[in-house]
């Protein structure tokens, strides 16, 4: 299985033992996957199932899986590595307030089965009792501003990140929250898919309620009304692709006259009962709140009592007893379509990393990191962005004043690798191997003391937005930085001993990804010290809309699952990235010495294996109901149309492949959209 192999090679690309294999058994290893191409599938007509077909074909997703393959599924093999650690360090003894101390006995805590089903629910009474002691709307908005500071946040988004419109400061931030489904749509769409997802959230809710004690025809009742405040609250939500406008997202305030305007939220009664200090404020989406601040008055007050127990429910069900957990999978099974849960060590696995992630990565990062990738990464982003500058001169749709103004925001990029300089750590908390709920609560709350400490204060530039161990990669315009933890750091996306075709065609296509993001349809907005402040001439940006306008209509005519259309509008910023990469990465290499030849390996010239490598980065197969909640919640398109969508504007895979009109894929030379 896949699987398998994925985690037989990442023992051998990243453990100890491998330091003592040679460079020339290295050297040997074959780097393109011949078996799972599908000669039968012309390059032109398909490229990702022209070299994924055979194995998309024979792979098998596990049953507690939602899907396998490479870039998020290659965390599958990645947290079998952290249970190893965790099995580990929860099997000794450690110095009280040490890493191992905290993560093996949180660990630990969290697979002591027994005891957690011996509990109950008896861990969330007192918060279901708190909630029956409300008496009016201000000792509700008390009681919600309290949970905030326990991390368990209701009606009310907030965070602390950068004013957007002064990168220097920290400031706090309020944004549209409530929903229990993944997406305001949700609540308004009939098709069947998603009347099922609204029935089986339903049920959920209801079952929780039954755990606590209420009889099924009660139970039933308070979950429709919990329903119906969440809707009420989704008209008002804006859509995905709405959030995407930068500026339309961005309203600050005065204090006063949000306690003027919206007076039921009671906005400096939440400040002060959670002492932070603010005049002024972001609320990103006011028309979430205003509404809000309605219901408050026209939903009695019954229903917000019986909507804030169901949210308490809803966010401490994985860590209550097995029938919590359950009813909690048997929504999920019918929104993501996974029939197995995770084994208890794989859930404890994903919930240390989320709570002490860094603390864990530092014991990751220890045991599994070559350090000689850091320094080779390093030097494929200086050449990236040495081959970004170039494409940026010759552009021919932007001015010389434009152009200046965008080599100075990508050479102001700040590149992070592998792991943090200066590690988060978690020394306010006491992790008490014989209490798991309590444990989980303590971080919760730890956290929010974490992020509510960078208030006003200028951002921390050492933090890291991951973990070292996930497979991941991302851009951060607010302080122009592109990261790349460990995680990412392996085949099939980097190899030390590969060659560079490979190489470029695969870390060098995400490096070249993040870097585009600061030029995508937001980060373009951003100047190069993380301000939203307009760098470009009127034309220059007239020009760059009405090319990011052709992406988007050209997106728009994909689908998946037949006919599930991918959404070119929430999608434009990855897929604006995805196609400049794909140039930047190809220039990068082309100053290479194997770029600039044309020795075949494996029966395939460098520009052939350079495509075959961005195909194979983005080797994914799903289950349907995961597919169909990932075109309409996230921003990246599916992996087939990561590979086939770049790769059709792109003029070296024409001559690579003898890709000819008639091929299904083929677009005419004036079709082809060049961005960056």
């Amino acid at each position: 299985m896949r699987n398998f192999f994925f985690f037989t090679l990442l023992i051998c690309a990243l453990s100890s033992c491998s330091k003592s294999e040679t460079t020339e058994d290295q050297s040997n290893r074959q780097f393109v996957d011949v078996s799972g191409i599908d000669p039968d599938i012309k390059p032109g007509d398909n490229f990702f199932m022209h070299v994924n077909g055979r194995w998309y074909d024979t792979a098998k997703i596990a049953d507690d899986q939602v899907g396998v393959g490479s870039y998020s599924f290659l965390n599958i093999p990645q947290r079998q590595l952290l249970e190893n650690i965790l099995e580990e360090v929860s099997a000794e003894t450690h110095p009280k307030g040490t890493n191992d101390q905290k993560v093996g006995d949180f660990y630990a805590s969290g697979m002591a089965t027994e005891v957690i089903n011996a509990r109950g629910f008896e861990p969330v009474r007192p918060i279901l009792k708190e909630i029956d002691g409300i008496q009016d709307i201000p000792s509700l908005m008390a009681f919600v501003t309290t949970q905030i500071s326990r991390g368990n946040n209701s009606i009310i988004g907030m965070n602390v990140s950068p004013d957007q419109e002064n990168s220097s400061i920290n400031i706090l931030h309020f944004s549209q929250a409530g929903l229990g489904l993944p997406d305001r749509d949700y609540y308004f769409k009939t098709d069947s898919a998603t009347i099922g997802i609204q029935n089986a959230y339903k049920v959920y809710i209801s079952t929780l309620f039954e755990l606590t004690g209420s009889s099924q025809a009660d139970a039933q009742k308070s979950a429709n009304a919990v329903y119906a405040i969440e809707k009420s609250l989704a008209e008002s939500h804006k859509t995905r692709i709405e959030r995407r406008v930068v500026k339309e997202n961005y309203n600050k305030m005065a204090v006063s006259e949000l306690d003027s305007k919206m007076s039921r939220i009671g906005w400096s009664k939440i400040l002060n009962q959670l002492k932070l200090k603010a005049d002024s404020v972001d609320v990103r989406q006011p028309a979430y709140y205003i509404k809000l601040n309605g219901l408050l008055n026209s939903v009695s007050l019954s229903d917000w009592k019986t909507y804030l127990k169901a949210n308490s429910l809803v966010t401490y069900s994985s860590v209550l007893s097995e029938p919590f957990e359950a009813a909690n999978f048997e929504y999920e099974k019918v929104l993501l379509g996974q029939s197995k849960q995770l084994t208890r060590a794989q859930q404890m696995v994903n919930k240390v990393d989320r709570q002490l992630g860094f603390a864990l990565g530092q014991l990751y990062v220890k045991r599994y990191f070559n350090e000689d990738a850091k320094k080779r990464i390093s030097d494929l982003v200086d050449n990236l962005q040495i081959a970004f500058e170039t494409r940026i001169k010759q552009l021919d749709w932007m001015g010389d004043s434009t152009k200046t103004k965008a080599i100075e925001k990508l050479y102001a990029i700040t590149k992070k690798v592998g792991y943090p300089d200066v590690w988060r750590t978690y020394d306010a908390v006491t992790i008490d191997r014989e209490k798991y709920f309590e444990n989980v609560v303590a971080l919760m709350e730890n956290d929010y003391q974490y992020q509510a400490a960078k208030l006003n204060k200028a951002p921390n530039k050492d933090e890291w937005g991951t973990t070292p161990s996930t497979v991941t990669a991302y851009y951060n315009p607010s302080l122009n930085e592109i990261v790349f933890p460990a995680g990412i750091l392996q085949f099939p996306y980097f190899d030390l001993y590969a060659d560079d075709a490979i190489n470029y065609g695969g870390i060098g296509m995400v490096i070249g990804h993040e870097l585009t993001h600061a030029f995508d349809d937001q980060g373009a907005q951003y100047d190069k010290d993380g301000n939203v402040k307009n760098w470009w001439t009127d034309a220059d940006f007239a020009k760059f809309k009405a090319k990011t306008q052709q992406l988007t209509e050209r997106y728009d005519s994909f689908t998946v699952l037949d006919s599930v259309p991918v959404k070119g509008a929430m999608t434009i910023g990855e897929n604006t990235a995805d196609n400049g990469a794909l140039y930047i990465a190809y220039e990068a290499f082309k100053l290479t010495e194997q770029g600039q030849d044309t020795t075949k390996i494996d029966g395939y010239t460098p520009d052939q294996r350079f495509c075959l490598s961005i195909a194979r980065i983005w080797r994914v197969k799903t289950r349907d109901e995961f597919m169909r909640n990932y075109v309409n919640t996230n921003s990246h398109s599916p992996a087939m149309w990561r590979v086939n969508g770049p790769l059709m504007n792109f003029d070296p895979f024409y001559t690579a492949f003898n890709v000819q009109p008639g091929d299904k894929n083929y677009k005419a030379e004036e079709e082809r959209i060049r961005i960056w």
